[in-house]
């Protein structure tokens, strides 16, 4: 029986605080193998004056019930390019999470930290499976909430010893760079985007880039790209040669209907959907065996997946209270 208790609330700090990374990928790991139920999202465009379109998602997810926890949740995602000029966060979000058997709420916790780090989590897990096991230089392109967050997922899974960042706001690289040098990381700007590029083991962009910045002539071999930004048939983060070059893996297939990295070059003919090959799921089990050789270029893109934050969300729910007082 449920506990006769009001909803827990879960704040940006206290959700962050419970989810450390290694533990938060090895959930997500397990998670992408045993699988739950998440049926496509709602995508909704928004209209704003003199700005760019906003975006409002809605991504439900849920277990069958078969124990004494299983769960049901949706997160609620507002996008909004323009608040790039008011110097504020673009996106934002809050996560619902329920009891799958009863429906009763269990929680709502802060959507942007389940986001932000349930995103980088998952690009290092691809990245456990895809990225070469000596990479060292990261190169990290962007330097917002998910950006900031991707040196520590990659140490994780690699070892990783220099950080390069780019951004088309240098400020903000700099920025960044100063906070990952506080931290311990050989960070440093990167200005030069092509030498950045030719010179990195794993390039990754979280960016809200509408036409390509990674250059697929740039990559050497046994480079690693992921790619983050780009969640709309608008945006593009990497070109055709990119995705000629790679073998290419996402994290759910929705991606070849909703990134403009495969819309825009499955529309010319550069990319054939039958190239594609293979999900995260069939990494974590076994069903693929991702990178084959240290020559390899391979390329992750990644649109989001509502079983990811249903993951991470269960996981900050049972770690923030204790078992004793949950069902």
């Amino acid at each position: 029986m449920m506990a006769n208790v009001s909803p827990l609330n879960i704040p940006f700090d206290e959700t962050s605080g419970v989810l450390p990374m290694a533990e938060l990928i090895e959930h997500l790991r397990n998670a992408f193998v045993n699988g739950c139920e998440a049926p496509q999202r709602h995508h909704h465009t928004i209209s704003v004056r003199d700005e760019p379109d906003a975006t409002l998602l809605l991504m439900p997810s849920w277990q069958k019930k078969s124990g004494s926890e299983s769960y049901l949740g949706v997160k609620i995602v507002t996008v909004f390019p323009g608040n790039v000029r008011r110097g504020i966060p673009g996106l934002t979000s809050c996560y619902l999470l329920f009891d799958s058997g009863s429906g009763i709420q269990l929680a709502t916790i802060d959507g942007n930290a389940i986001t932000t780090r349930r995103t980088v989590a998952v690009s290092a897990l691809a990245a456990s499976y895809l990225a070469r096991e000596d990479a060292e230089s990261l190169l990290v392109l962007g330097s917002g909430r998910v950006a900031s967050l991707l040196p520590e997922a990659y140490a994780a899974v690699r070892n990783i010893r220099r950080v390069g960042v780019w951004d088309i706001h240098t400020a903000g690289a700099a920025a960044m760079v100063s906070r990952l040098q506080a931290a311990g990381f050989d960070a440093y700007v990167v200005s030069n985007l092509e030498s950045g590029i030719r010179e990195a083991d794993i390039v990754t962009s979280a960016t809200l880039a509408t036409s390509p910045i990674i250059r697929g002539e740039w990559l050497r071999p046994g480079t690693h790209v992921d790619l983050i930004g780009a969640f709309t048939p608008a945006m593009r983060e990497a070109d055709d040669e990119t995705l000629a070059r790679s073998i290419v893996y996402v994290d759910t297939k929705e991606a070849l209907h909703e990134a403009g990295d495969f819309t825009q070059p499955i529309a010319s003919g550069a990319f054939m959907p039958s190239s594609l090959k293979g999900s995260l799921r069939d990494l974590c089990a076994g069903q693929s065996e991702g990178r084959s050789s240290r020559e390899q270029i391979t390329t992750f893109k990644a649109v989001g997946t509502a079983l990811a934050d249903l993951a991470a969300a269960s996981m900050a729910y049972e770690l923030f209270i204790p078992a004793t007082d949950r069902c």
